[in-house]
């Protein structure tokens, strides 16, 4: 489960610095047991929803409950975040 309250610093948090490998181990030892990645944007589904956009960069739920990980909306299922980097054409 990932709070709102959660959600909302990560994006503050993200917002305050570059997409890079120190972002990335700030936030997971900030928040050891929500899992994170990163990508390029266009590398996630076409189907899927952000639950965050931001010009520079997207925010997509990770549900790893079951065997798959899959993407989701819902906070309360949710145990990672895929950090989706923007990068205009």
């Amino acid at each position: 489960m990932i709070s709102q309250t959660q959600l909302d610093e990560i994006v503050q948090i993200i917002g305050q610095s570059a997409l890079n490998d120190a972002l990335l181990i700030q936030l997971r030892t900030t928040y050891p047991d929500i899992h994170f990645t990163h990508c390029m944007d266009d590398a996630v589904s076409v189907n899927a929803k952000a639950i965050v956009e931001q010009p520079s960069f997207n925010l997509y739920l990770v549900n790893s409950s079951s065997h798959c990980s899959v993407l989701t909306n819902d906070l309360d299922s949710a145990s990672g975040i895929v950090l989706a980097e923007v990068i205009e054409d």
